[in-house]
């Protein structure tokens, strides 16, 4: 498949997150093992590789890294975010103090294998359901911090975002439903509150709840923990009335039994918080 180029992220969004991780790192007395072994001048080049085929992502917060430990290392990149490698691939290059190249690596690769093993399942599951018209979309089911570039690696790897906080769009789900009393009502509150540019999202995983949400004019509606079966008859009633997004422990090895069911999205919690991490490593290069 054709995917379209993600837009990076800009350094101020990275930057926190590079430093938060370099600080873990670095703890009190700094990388002892590079300062008891290596020289204090000593210069080095080494490559940033791919030990596997895959999706590449993370190649910001990778030169951050270097450029945190030191503003003098030169890193050169040979790929973009989003791009499908080789096993084998030259990524990028990095020379200058090898004390210093030492420091940061750890950090440049946790970000780029974690990264990249989302964008690679991400591509490999858009692919797989390619012959259908529903569109992947992760979830807020992210690590606690990482929420923006594991979401970035989704859209790098061709998937789409659902929500990217509570602040950005109306989602009502079952505890929500149980507080407020009944969908009607929740549905009817949250229309209220947000007017008509915001569009309201319901959860239901019964055709009885769904058809209550419809009437109530639910503008989404999340199908949650549907059999296939259950599914298509779901679908079927929504036509015309909401677009539909398919939800609930979805796996790439369950994704296509739902993409046959013709609903417009498939959320799947599973591509931050199980994909995984593409194997990267750091070569000295004589």
């Amino acid at each position: 498949m054709i995917v379209k180029k993600e837009p990076a992220l800009d350094d101020v969004l990275l930057r926190p997150l590079v430093e938060a991780a370099l600080i873990e790192d670095l703890g009190r007395r700094g990388d002892v093992t590079s300062q008891a072994t290596i020289p204090a001048e000593m210069q080095a080049q080494l490559q940033i590789k791919a030990r596997q085929a895959g999706v590449i992502c993370g190649m910001d917060l990778a030169r951050l890294s270097f450029a945190l430990v030191d503003a003098q290392i030169e890193f050169k990149a040979q790929v973009h975010d989003g791009e499908n490698v080789a096993a084998g691939a030259v990524l990028a290059t990095v020379r200058g103090n090898a004390r210093h190249l030492l420091t940061a690596e750890r950090t440049a690769l946790n970000f780029m294998t974690h990264l990249s093993g989302i964008a690679t399942d991400t591509r490999q599951i858009v692919d797989s359901i390619a012959a259908f018209p529903a569109q992947i979309t992760c979830t807020r089911k992210t690590i606690p911090g990482l929420r923006i570039v594991q979401k970035y690696a989704v859209r790098c790897g061709g998937g789409r975002n659902h929500r990217l906080g509570l602040d950005d769009s109306i989602l009502i789900k079952d505890n929500h439903i149980a507080i407020a009393g009944d969908i009607k009502t929740a549905i009817q509150q949250a229309q209220d509150f947000a007017g008509h540019l915001i569009p309201v999202e319901v959860e239901v995983d019964t055709l009885e709840q769904l058809e209550q949400a419809l009437d109530a004019g639910a503008n989404l509606v999340l199908l949650d923990n549907m059999a296939p079966e259950v599914l298509s008859k779901a679908v079927a009633m929504c036509q015309g009335r909401a677009k539909t997004e398919a939800s609930g422990g979805i796996t790439p090895e369950t994704v296509q039994a739902a993409a046959k069911t013709g609903v417009d999205f498939i959320a799947m919690g599973y591509l931050t918080h199980s994909s995984t991490a593409l194997d990267i490593g750091l070569d000295f290069s004589a």
